[in-house]
């Protein structure tokens, strides 16, 4: 496998240099011919990337998620070198865009417009710094996130410490012949515990431990990663790196982004701290003297409001929730939706043997091929997340994607969800059918997410809207011993229980958001950034620091997404307007899904996502919905 990935590697890069050389050789190509080896030369050099990336989170063998870290390294070293290359930027200023359609016409501005903003256009020694920084930073990216994958905490607790937590996540969980039980840091173990174990010294330790995660390490790293995207900002003419990042995307710069997660902070402000002084009454009756709430104590007490106050104890939905049956509901949701349906192939050769491969088809048409990772292991990535496999091209190759999660495993006993995780499951399942259904594209720089950063959400956040109707539910949350479908009751009592904390949650979100944009705007100089997240995170939440816990060092988003964090609830509030129109015509209505799947998801990339936008809606984007979800319940 590994010799595999580096000769995929290496015969990206040399075809795709064959295409470059010929194009930068030629005068008299048509602008079809110029823009095909243009277009192709990337999309080999792409797709030979994702399947590295890919092999580098998924792939059980240390040995191929080094070869596969190597061959990343050198795709995109060659990448660099070509974004930097005059001879190409001038020959694609020569194309005549006169009578090209609109989306040949983007694909030219746009690529120009990032090569201007590689550096392409600068003096050969600022050119040849540009390149060592960018090589670099991949490796820096890198060596962040392999700190993180590979740093699983565990504890050794006594069973009677995990009281409060769900019969089978407990009987998952047998104690070992010291008779005590192993609990990691691991998604799958830590959010249950935090949020239902009635130890409060269970919860606080193993919240601890979350966060020391990857430290001390990444704190160096981190540092590095800091000093050389400012550097390479002010190489290429801004102040920081915030301002880099931002001026391609739909907010158009740092100062609006630094405006919009104040609007959003300040929008959730007074619901924050009625959230908060309910959590600290909730505690009081647990321990009279108590004088705040701790982080480890949120959702927890979060649960215990729910529970009480709406009659919505999550726990209680988890054995109509079996992994199999959601993913299968899943699948039989989206496929009525957008018209498409999911024919399972055997696969002998994919990475791991849990792994399960569909084709996704429309009648007698193919449209592409996804693969779900879906279950934590040894070396794999943590979190969840889409990656792409193949880039698809219309005419040329079917879209390929992957759903790397980590939701617990089916065995002996089933393995059981909660609400919060069929959400994720359906969120991870957008940005798949936005990579699938987009991937059609004429030209394959605009396939599938290819749309701004800033919208590439939206489409995963409107997806898990369809967890909060209990008719969408019941068609496939059953339980797991009799067989009936989840009481639409109880669905109703869970929705009306997500609205406690919302004003929590916004704001959390918001602390993310800074830590992102602000660690990027300030001079990484001596910037102690534990000190600053510190500061932060009290700014933005109503918990105190707690000093020897290190968030920053285990947040993976500053690795791919930078300072663009606020990207989460800028393209929320773009999702709850797009979902407006399902909720005039219903949520089971295949006609509004269908006219969202060919004005939002089907050009991929080929237009500007706020013209996407107009084109479903009819009209600009709206604040209003939004506002009226922030306000609405609790």
């Amino acid at each position: 496998m590994a010799a595999t990935t580096q000769a995929t590697a290496q015969e990206a890069i040399r075809a795709a240099g064959e295409m470059v050389e010929r194009l930068r050789a030629s005068t008299g190509l048509s602008r079809d011919e110029a823009l095909g080896l243009f277009d192709d030369a990337f999309a080999g050099l792409g797709n030979a990337a994702a399947q590295a990336s890919l092999l580098r989170n998924v792939h059980p063998s240390p040995e191929v998620r080094d070869a596969a870290e190597r061959d990343e390294q050198e795709i995109d070293a060659f990448q660099t070198g070509l974004s930097l290359d005059r001879g190409l930027y001038e020959a694609l200023s020569r194309v005549d865009l006169a009578g090209a359609d609109p989306a040949t016409r983007f694909l030219v501005e746009k690529s120009l417009r990032d090569f201007r903003r590689a550096g392409v256009d600068r003096d050969e020694a600022t050119r040849e710094r540009v390149r060592a920084l960018r090589d670099e930073l991949v490796r820096i990216g890198q060596e962040f996130g392999r700190n993180v994958r590979d740093d699983v905490k565990e504890l050794r607790v006594d069973p009677a410490e995990l009281a409060g937590l769900p019969e089978d996540w407990l009987r998952a969980r047998p104690p070992g012949p010291d008779g005590k039980v192993t609990v990691t840091t691991d998604a799958t173990d830590y959010v249950p515990v935090v949020t239902w174990a009635g130890s409060a010294a269970l919860r606080e330790q193993l919240w601890r431990l979350q966060r020391q995660r990857a430290h001390p390490a990444n704190l160096e790293v981190l540092a590095r990663m800091l000093s050389r995207r400012a550097e390479l900002a002010r190489l290429l003419g801004h102040a920081t790196w915030a301002a880099y990042a931002t001026e391609d995307k739909m907010i158009g710069g740092e100062a609006q982004a630094a405006a919009f997660v104040e609007k959003i902070a300040d929008a959730a402000g007074d619901r924050m701290r009625r959230d908060h002084a309910d959590l600290l009454a909730r505690k009081r009756r647990d321990e009279p003297g108590a004088g705040s709430v701790d982080p480890w104590d949120s959702a927890f007490y979060s649960e215990k409001i729910k529970a009480e106050r709406f009659g919505a104890d999550a726990r209680a939905a988890r054995p109509y929730l079996e992994y199999r049956a959601v993913r299968d509901g899943i699948l039989a949701l989206t496929g009525l939706l957008f018209g498409v349906a999911y024919r399972r192939v055997e696969v002998p050769d994919a990475w791991h043997p849990e792994v399960e491969v569909f084709d996704v088809v429309e009648g007698d048409r193919a449209l592409g091929r996804i693969w779900l990772d879906m279950h934590p292991r040894e070396g794999k990535y943590k979190h969840f997340a889409q990656f792409t496999r193949v880039n698809g091209q219309a005419g040329r190759r079917l879209p390929e994607g992957v759903l790397v999660c980590n939701f617990p495993r089916p065995g002996e006993a089933p393995a059981l969800l909660d609400l919060s995780e069929v959400r994720t499951l359906l969120h991870e399942f957008g940005h798949l059918l936005h990579h699938v259904l987009g991937g059609h594209t004429r030209w394959s720089a605009h396939s599938g997410v290819a749309t701004e950063w800033d919208f590439v959400e939206a489409p995963s956040q409107l997806l898990e809207e369809w967890v909060r109707d209990p008719v969408v539910l019941r068609r496939f949350a059953r339980h797991v011993e009799t067989g009936q479908p989840i009481p639409e009751d109880l669905v109703r009592r869970l929705d009306a229980s997500e609205e406690f904390g919302k004003g929590l949650t916004v704001r959390q979100q918001m602390f993310y958001a800074a830590v992102s944009l602000e660690l990027h705007r300030r001079d990484p100089e001596g910037l102690d950034t534990t000190a600053l997240v510190a500061s932060l995170m009290e700014r933005y939440t109503p918990f105190r620091h707690v000093p020897g816990t290190f968030f920053h060092e285990s947040f993976g988003h500053l690795d791919g997404y930078s300072a663009l964090y606020y990207t989460y609830m800028w393209s929320l509030v773009i999702a709850k307007d797009l979902f407006s129109p399902f909720q005039e015509e219903g949520l089971l209505t295949p006609a509004p899904a269908r006219r969202y799947r060919r004005a939002v998801l089907e050009p991929g990339g080929s237009k500007p996502a706020a013209e996407l936008v107009h084109d479903y809606l009819g009209r600009d984007a709206s604040f209003a919905p939004f506002a009226r979800w922030l306000s609405s319940g609790g």
